[in-house]
């Protein structure tokens, strides 16, 4: 069966959707292990409650990356439960080389608004602070940049007058719970294909 794992650090919406649509019978993956780099991530006791090997590694001493003798840990973990496909669910930590020399292609993340625009953090607070009329989450590839990998899905929600960051972020994470597992579908089922920057969907 097609393996995928995750890494998190936080709470693990993103996470239990994942679950969800795997014991719905709509997701046929196993998933392999959840990986956090933060020791009282919720997405670790929601993985041990469904069974998951759930795993904390140390990130070492930097904020936004991992260690690289750090990140090699990270790599092996991985590779000791075959995963075919990395799905970052709210992993607070850039990627570096390590992972792309052993997984290129074959990382993915779900970020909170419509790339290109408002990449980084807090991208639906960006969007409110723009002015935007529109925001919504978009499911990539990852390559070394931050948030500029090939688009493979997308889902627009309307910014409300009266929305506060908090209210706009509720409605764009419940879109995210829809087109990541929709996303991992089509990549297990190997339906997806990359031509330069563009994600061809195979809809047969």
């Amino acid at each position: 069966m097609f393996t995928i794992g995750i890494l998190a650090s936080g709470k693990g919406s993103n996470l239990a959707a994942i679950i969800n649509q795997v014991k719905s019978g709509f997701l046929k993956v196993k998933i392999g292990a959840v990986i956090s780099d933060n020791p009282g991530a919720f997405a670790l006791e929601i993985a041990r409650a469904n069974g998951i090997d759930a795993k904390y590694i140390e990130p070492g001493g930097y904020r936004t990356i991992l260690e690289p003798q750090q990140e090699e840990k990270y790599v092996k973990c991985l590779k000791e439960y075959d995963v075919e496909l990395i799905c970052l669910a709210g992993f607070m930590r850039i990627l570096k080389k390590t992972f792309f020399n052993s997984f290129r292609g074959k990382i993915i993340n779900i970020h909170p608004s419509l790339l290109p625009s408002f990449p980084g953090l807090e991208a639906w607070k960006q969007a409110i602070d723009y002015g935007a009329k529109f925001s919504g989450c978009t499911v990539h590839f990852v390559d070394q940049g931050i948030d500029t990998g090939p688009v493979i899905l997308q889902a627009v929600v309307p910014v409300m007058d009266d929305d506060t960051p908090e209210t706009l972020h509720q409605r764009i994470q419940e879109k995210e719970h829809i087109i990541y597992p929709l996303a991992i579908k089509l990549i297990s089922e190997q339906k997806i294909r990359i031509e330069g920057r563009r994600v061809i969907i195979d809809e047969n």
